[in-house]
C-alpha cells in the first residue's frame, strides 16, 4: 500500500474529486449505498467504531456514513500525505472532522487498543500490484475487526484489456464530460498502466475468503467497478487479532 501511494502526489490529489466522479459513474451513489449497507448490517442508530482503509481523497465514504449514523466514529488510514490532507479538508467542510481520527501510514501503523466494529475499503485493491499485496491488506483488515464485523470493499475488477466494449464505454464517459480525443487517449493509457484489478469477481471472492471473510454480497456495479459487503468469519477474527489488542464483544 505504501509503494502504491507514490502516484497519489499533490497534483493528482488536487484533481481527484472531479476525476473520480468521471471515472466512476455513480461515484456518490456507491458511497451513499455503502453507508446504507453498513448501517443495515450493524443496525441503525447504534454506536460503532469504523476503520476506513485508503481514506484519502474526497472522504465521501466517511461523510456519507457520518451523516447517516451520528453515533459512529472513524479511524481513517492512508499512506499518501497529499490525499489525506484533501480528505481532512472535506471532513472539515462536512462538519464531521471531530469524529474522525486520521492516520498517515498503513494498517501496520495503527495503535488502537480495541478492535473495530466495521471497515470500509473503497478504491484500494486495484491500485495494489499482484494478488499477494491484495491478500495482505485484506488479511490485515480482518485482523483489526471484531468477529462477525462487516466490511465494505469496492473497486475495479476484471483485467481492463479483456473487456474492450467496457473500455470503449469508459472512453465515451470521458468524452461525455468534455474531454478532447487526445485527453481521452491519455486517460485510458493511464488507466491501463496505473492499476491492476483482481481478474474477476470470483477472484475477489477468493481473496476475501483466504483473508478470513465470508462470501460477499455485491450491491453496486458500474462498468469495471463493483462494491460488496462481507463479514469476518468468527474463527478467523479470533485467530489473527493483532498482538496486544483485546477482542471485545458487542
Amino acid at each position: 500500500m505504501q509503494s502504491s501511494a507514490a502516484k497519489f502526489d499533490a497534483s493528482r490529489a488536487d484533481e481527484y474529486s472531479r476525476q473520480s466522479r468521471i471515472a466512476l459513474a455513480g461515484y456518490d451513489a456507491c458511497h451513499e449505498l455503502s453507508a446504507c449497507m453498513l448501517s443495515a448490517a450493524l443496525g441503525a442508530g447504534r454506536s460503532a467504531k469504523v476503520l476506513v482503509v485508503g481514506a484519502g481523497g474526497t472522504a465521501g465514504e466517511i461523510v456519507a456514513a457520518a451523516r447517516l449514523e451520528p453515533q459512529w466514529t472513524f479511524c481513517a488510514v492512508d499512506p499518501s500525505g497529499p490525499m489525506l490532507e484533501v480528505a481532512q479538508a472535506h471532513l472539515m467542510d462536512a462538519g464531521v472532522a471531530d469524529r474522525v481520527e486520521t492516520v498517515l501510514g498503513t494498517l501496520g501503523d495503527l495503535r488502537s487498543a480495541t478492535l473495530f466494529d466495521a471497515a470500509i475499503m473503497i478504491g484500494v485493491l486495484h491500485h495494489l500490484p499482484g494478488d499477494a499485496a491484495k491478500q495482505e491488506i485484506l488479511s490485515q483488515t480482518a485482523s483489526w475487526l471484531q468477529p462477525g464485523a462487516p466490511l465494505i470493499v469496492a473497486g475495479n475488477y476484471r483485467h481492463y484489456a479483456s473487456q474492450p466494449l467496457l473500455m470503449a464505454a469508459w472512453a465515451a464517459r470521458w468524452r461525455m464530460s468534455g474531454a478532447q480525443p487526445e485527453e481521452v487517449q491519455l486517460k485510458m493509457a493511464r488507466i491501463l498502466q496505473g492499476a491492476e484489478p483482481p481478474q474477476s469477481e470470483e477472484r475477489v471472492i477468493s481473496l476475501l475468503s483466504d483473508a478470513g471473510f465470508d462470501e460477499p454480497l455485491r450491491f453496486f456495479s458500474s462498468l469495471f467497478w463493483g462494491a460488496w459487503l462481507t463479514r469476518v468469519r468468527d474463527d478467523s477474527a479470533t485467530a489473527i487479532a493483532p498482538a496486544g489488542v483485546a477482542l471485545v464483544s458487542r
